[in-house]
C-alpha cells in the first residue's frame, strides 16, 4: 500500500492524533482506522462522472507508534470500480498537507 507514514509517535502524541481524528474523520469499525473525505474540487474527471460512486475518501490507520496516511482513493458507496485507484499529484498533495496539518494544530513536533 502507498502512503504517507509519520512514525516515532510518542504516546502523548497518539492520544492527541486519536482525540483529533474522532472528532475531525469517521471512525471505521476496525478499531484505529478513519475515512476522511476528499473534497470534491479534486476528484478527477472519471471520479467526477461517476456519481453513484461518491463521495470518495482516504484511510488514516492510527498505531501507538505511527499513523499511515494512505494513497488509495475509496468509494464509500462502491468496492470495485475504474474511478477508484491511487491518489493523482494533486490528491497527494491534499494528503500530505492534511497529515503535516495534524501535527501543526497539534504542536506535534518529531
Amino acid at each position: 500500500m502507498k502512503q504517507y507514514v509519520i512514525d516515532q509517535l510518542r504516546e502523548s502524541d497518539y492520544d492527541r492524533i486519536r482525540d483529533y481524528l474522532v472528532h475531525h474523520a469517521e471512525s471505521a469499525a476496525m478499531e484505529g482506522i478513519y475515512y476522511v473525505d476528499l473534497p470534491e474540487s479534486l476528484y478527477t474527471d472519471l471520479q467526477k462522472s461517476h456519481d453513484h460512486c461518491q463521495p470518495y475518501y482516504f484511510a488514516v490507520n492510527l498505531t501507538r507508534k505511527q499513523v499511515g496516511f494512505e494513497w488509495l482513493i475509496r468509494s464509500r458507496n462502491t468496492l470495485r470500480c475504474a474511478c477508484i485507484g491511487y491518489a493523482t499529484q494533486k490528491q497527494r498533495d491534499y494528503i500530505i498537507d492534511y497529515a503535516d496539518g495534524i501535527l501543526d494544530r497539534l504542536r506535534i513536533k518529531l
